[in-house]
């Protein structure tokens, strides 16, 4: 922490509905000076989104009375390194086009960006639940596991990127235990297409006939009264297991935080868990799996933190 530098940290989360921007006084004092979001009207084109970036920030100069020189910018898809260009976004207006070069433009600004998942990973070890419960953590590995199903990788502080931007992007890795329907990345059975909320919903309506939320599943299995509710949430709980257990084998991290309303399933805590022991390298697993504590916030204080220390942090 010695490292970070003193300035405000400008960031902004980027949704394919709405995007938010805060200023935190600094990242040894994260006190919020000012907060706001703006529609995303991701629907009237690429233009037009970045002509709202525009209005938002815009926005943050006049509350901050200047205009700064770095801005963290989380997105709901990946900036390709090499090629400067966006791909995997559900915003789909971005997708092939370098948004950040003509962002840079357009604002003067020069951007930091990470995806959706990384600054969630980012904002939980830096604010959030790990900082609280386990400062020494040196490696976190941040589960998204929602609509759809992402992570995002955090060693010292610092966003693992990699070199295709797709650190940590453990959604689409194959799970061959599973059949289940295409995703859209191509795969048939990938964990996506597996553990993701409408994926369950979809597998539980395929047994049934019925369509019902995934909270009413969960419940019903809780309850014991449903047969189908009680498979669909084994099969949430063995994939989760088996799609973990290769991160652990590769990263082994410290720390294991499960977001997104998937995450809210209080066996994946218990029997999830016990599945990763069975599939690990050694058979033991003990690193922490735990909910985050930062809620909807986690995006746009990740988003910050991309500009925390006077060097860029996003490896």
């Amino acid at each position: 922490m010695d490292n970070f530098n003193l300035d405000n940290l400008w960031g902004i989360d980027m949704g394919g509905t709405k995007m938010e921007g805060v200023i935190l006084k600094s990242a040894l004092e994260p006190v919020v000076i000012f907060r706001d979001r703006v529609p995303t009207e991701a629907d009237k084109g690429y233009e037009h989104i970045m002509g709202q970036v525009k209005k938002l920030v815009d926005k943050m100069m006049l509350a901050a009375g200047y205009k700064p020189d770095r801005i963290g910018m989380g997105t709901p898809g990946i900036n390709v390194p090499s090629l400067g260009i966006m791909k995997n976004c559900n915003a789909t207006a971005l997708n092939g086009k370098p948004f950040k070069a003509d962002l840079e433009r357009l604002l003067g600004i020069r951007l930091e960006m990470a995806n959706d998942a990384n600054c969630f990973a980012l904002a939980e070890t830096q604010l959030g639940v790990v900082k609280q419960q386990y400062p020494e953590a040196k490696v976190v590995f941040g589960i998204i596991l929602g609509t759809g199903v992402g992570g995002g990788v955090v060693v010292n502080g610092h966003v693992l990127s990699g070199h295709h931007g797709i650190g940590g992007e453990w959604g689409h890795n194959y799970l061959t235990d599973f059949e289940g329907k295409q995703c859209f990345c191509g795969k048939v059975g990938c964990n996506e297409s597996i553990l993701a909320g409408p994926a369950l919903e979809g597998y539980y309506s395929d047994l049934t006939g019925q369509k019902r939320s995934l909270k009413e599943i969960a419940a019903w299995a809780d309850d014991g009264t449903d047969e189908a509710a009680t498979k669909t949430m084994k099969r949430l709980t063995e994939g989760f297991g088996l799609a973990l257990s290769v991160v652990v084998n590769i990263l082994d991290p410290d720390v294991i935080v499960v977001g997104g309303g998937v995450g809210n399933i209080d066996r994946i805590y218990t029997e999830g868990v016990a599945e990763v022991q069975k599939h690990v390298f050694d058979h033991v697993f003990e690193a922490p799996v735990v909910k985050p504590s930062l809620g909807d916030s986690a995006g746009v204080f990740g988003a910050a933190f991309l500009v925390a220390e006077p060097l860029h942090a996003v490896y």
